[in-house]
């Protein structure tokens, strides 16, 4: 019979997690999971262990890991390190933050996986790091902590590939099974290893090059896209000054044909931009070219571009205060309630949430507030929040609207109006119908709106 190919995945996240399920869904593969017994995530060892899905509204993620945990048995997760002794194929999928005060990235865990990993791989063994780095990580950090810790030569001994996730919550494995893969080996026997490896999950097609030039391209695709949001989050403030629509704006601006080389793709306006990738990777890139590049890049676009995208949610602390000013209040002695915790709609996903900043801009200011999210786990949030959204809205002076989960849009003036102190209403992300609230009585503000 055919040796199974064993595969550890370390990091029970947002992409270790359905990783490892689909791995473990392909015939001959056995994969086991590694997760600290942390505060924070180690209740997933127990959960997954059950058959049980630790990610919220997430399509086919749950009926995968019933199947290759209770069915097929070839999934298990474990906080024994000493499992790695065994493995072919090593998956690191741990946080990598940026600190937020300086932007540098913060690698306590990588360091430590990579140097625990070093110590307990065999010969032979593939070491694929899937978590986001700035570009130079893989050849100047995490090989040599496996070379020190393992007395091993990479290329000969063990083999080490960068291959990056392109996930989003609510589409974690359609992401992974059908958006190509690139993948970054140290050497071209490192490559074909990788490729090798993802040929079994990916339909689409694999994109073999060099490790540093996926790391380039992963925090690329992310600070593109940084940047267009802040574009658009500039002409929203233009068009608040200038007393019209952003909608209107970018209708006209977007109507050019999309096979034309004059197209274009105005994206939305919002009240802050969050998740794991967005707010840190313009960052590692950054720090990836000052600590490892060859020449000096100012960085004046991408830097200015995040730091706009920051801001906003002090610009709806601003509205609010207009709001406030027009209705005739002090927002000092106001209660304000906040719709949403998570950064994405739908979602409990709640890192580096926009109202998470927003509240300690209150916080600054002294200034009441309540929050409501119908999805957030208060486990996986900071600050006290609710489900009940009228005990939030309850005697509210202004309301914000900071999230577009599905519920909010059924939301109408007269029920808020009989149950709020004072009919004001924020929106961040374009949710209500501003007129429609003005005309029933309520101080109604937006992102890229004419407000005033």
């Amino acid at each position: 019979m055919k040796e199974k190919t064993k595969i550890a995945v370390i990091g029970m996240g947002y992409v270790g997690i359905p990783a490892a399920a689909l791995l473990a869904d392909v015939d001959g593969f056995e994969v086991i999971g590694i997760q600290r017994r942390s505060k924070r995530s180690g209740w997933k060892i127990e959960a997954l262990n059950r058959g049980e899905c630790p990610i919220l509204n997430e399509p086919e993620l749950p009926e995968l890991i019933r199947r290759v945990v209770l069915e097929k048995k070839t999934f298990r997760v474990t906080d024994d390190t000493e499992v790695l002794r065994d493995m072919n194929y090593i998956l690191i999928d741990v946080q990598t933050p940026t600190d937020k005060e300086t932007h540098q990235p913060l690698y306590k865990s990588l360091r430590e996986v990579s140097a625990v990993v070093g110590q307990k791989m065999k010969d032979g063994a593939v070491v694929i790091v899937e978590s986001t780095v700035a570009p130079g990580t893989t050849e100047n950090i995490v090989k040599p902590i496996l070379e020190e810790n393992s007395g091993k030569t990479c290329g000969k001994d063990f083999y080490l590939v960068f291959a990056y996730e392109r996930v989003m919550v609510g589409r974690l494995i359609n992401n992974i099974v059908n958006y190509p893969r690139v993948i970054g080996g140290v050497t071209e026997e490192c490559t074909k290893k990788g490729l090798w490896l993802y040929k079994h999950i990916v339909k689409e097609k694999l994109i073999p090059v060099s490790a540093t030039t996926a790391e380039v391209a992963k925090v690329v695709e992310n600070t593109y896209r940084d940047v267009q949001i802040a574009f658009a989050n500039e002409v929203a403030l233009a068009c608040e000054a200038l007393h019209v629509d952003f909608n209107d704006v970018r209708k006209c601006v977007n109507s050019l044909p999309f096979n034309s080389n004059a197209y274009r793709d105005l994206h939305l306006p919002g009240a802050g931009v969050g998740g794991h990738c967005l707010p840190k990777d313009p960052w590692l890139l950054k720090f990836g070219v000052d600590t490892y590049g060859k020449i000096k890049v100012p960085f004046e676009v991408i830097v200015k571009a995040r730091m706009r995208n920051d801001q906003m949610p002090l610009h709806m602390l601003e509205l609010a205060e207009a709001a406030a000013k027009k209705a005739g209040i002090d927002i000092k002695n106001a209660k304000l309630a906040i719709l949403g915790a998570s950064f994405l709609e739908n979602s409990e996903d709640t890192r580096n949430s926009p109202t998470e900043a927003f509240v300690k801009l209150l916080e600054e200011r002294k200034i009441k507030w309540a929050i409501h999210d119908p999805y957030v786990r208060q486990r996986e949030f900071p600050y006290p929040l609710s489900k009940n959204l009228e005990e939030i809205i309850r005697d509210a002076d202004i309301l914000l609207i900071f999230v577009k989960h599905k519920d909010y849009y059924a939301l109408e003036p007269q029920w808020l109006k009989e149950r709020m102190k004072h009919p004001i209403i924020i929106d961040g992300r374009d949710v209500i119908n501003l007129e429609k609230f003005r005309k029933n009585g309520f101080v109604a503000f937006g992102v890229g709106k004419p407000n005033y």
